[in-house]
């Protein structure tokens, strides 16, 4: 089992991509510990973890607040004594506008969340894992952390911040054993593309734009994640890896 005996924290694991990690370690053997600021949805993924025979703490958390970040992992080591895996992937779309139009409050709020949240995350994580002896950190970005997006100036720039702070970690703490990447997930059919994929024209464009042929699922994020996560991928820091179904080869 590649996960067995590790403790494995992933934020936003309420649903989507968050959940179909959460399950995938353990499946994998992982001590599991998820957080959300949906607090039905985070419990209902600790118990699907349990009823496959694992360990699993729930811990409400909004990782836009520094002390939600710290307390999350305090709980983590409090609970098991180690952090072996952490994975940032708690975020949210923001709204759509060009970008001389786009809300102040929106601008903020996607930053705080997506950018600021990372940041947070690991400045408490990799402390957790000089303490246990080195570790895994993967940070969800976006395909949009290597191309841009029109009316998403925020979540675009966003991303782009994330795939440059794993890059930055990874150089300052890879030679202490803690290895930092991301990963770059195209268009995934979860609750947050569900407003676009309602819209039969919006949802013909994006399908057309992955060679593909179809949106990701959560699960085909989630395995790579777990690869990351495991010892197979000793040797692999600093990397972006995108999840995208050939987006990014046109």
């Amino acid at each position: 089992m590649l996960m067995k005996n590790k403790v494995a924290l992933v934020t936003g694991g309420g649903s989507g991509i968050g959940r179909a990690i959460a399950l995938a370690w353990a499946r994998e053997g992982a001590k599991v510990v998820l957080s959300d600021i949906d607090v039905k949805a985070g419990e209902e993924t600790a118990a699907l973890v349990k009823a496959q025979g694992c360990e699993a703490l729930f811990v409400t958390a909004n990782v836009a607040k520094p002390g939600d970040s710290e307390n999350l992992v305090a709980r983590a080591m409090a609970q098991f004594g180690r952090l072996d895996v952490a994975c940032n992937n708690a975020g949210i779309a923001g709204p759509a506008a060009l970008t001389a139009d786009y809300p102040l409050d929106g601008w903020a709020q996607v930053i705080d969340i997506n950018l600021s949240g990372v940041f947070y995350g690991m400045k408490y994580q990799l402390g957790a894992m000089l303490k246990s002896g080195g570790g895994s950190i993967i940070n969800i970005a976006s395909i949009l952390g290597s191309v841009g997006f029109a009316t998403a100036p925020a979540y675009t720039a966003s991303k782009h911040g994330v795939v440059g702070l794993t890059k930055a970690a990874a150089l300052e703490y890879s030679a202490q054993g803690i290895r930092v990447n991301s990963v770059g997930p195209a268009f995934i059919s979860t609750a947050m593309t569900s407003d676009l994929r309602n819209d039969p024209d919006i949802n013909t464009m994006l399908v057309g734009s992955h060679p593909i042929g179809r949106l990701g699922r959560t699960e085909e994020v989630a395995e790579l994640v777990l690869w990351l996560s495991s010892d197979k991928a000793s040797f692999i820091t600093g990397a972006y890896y995108p999840v995208d179904g050939g987006y990014l080869a046109r």
